[in-house]
């Protein structure tokens, strides 16, 4: 099972960069970077909050785990 502490680093490191991403394509369709900045920031906020909930599910989730055997001593 993952920790939360990578749990939160995963969700941290992916919503940077989305939110570069999203900051671009707001720039895009709106021409202008607060607008396209507000926008991303939002959908980052919301997206960060959503992975954190769906990573700490899926821990708590055995199916499709293969198990670790350890060795006989």
């Amino acid at each position: 099972m993952e920790t939360r502490r990578r749990t939160l680093l995963k969700a941290c490191i992916w919503q940077l960069l989305g939110l570069m991403v999203m900051v671009t394509v707001g720039w895009a369709l709106t021409g202008s970077i607060a607008v396209g900045g507000g926008i991303a920031l939002i959908n980052t906020l919301i997206g960060f909050a959503t992975y954190v909930l769906y990573e700490r599910v899926w821990a708590r989730i055995g199916w499709g785990r293969v198990a670790i055997r350890q060795p006989a001593p």
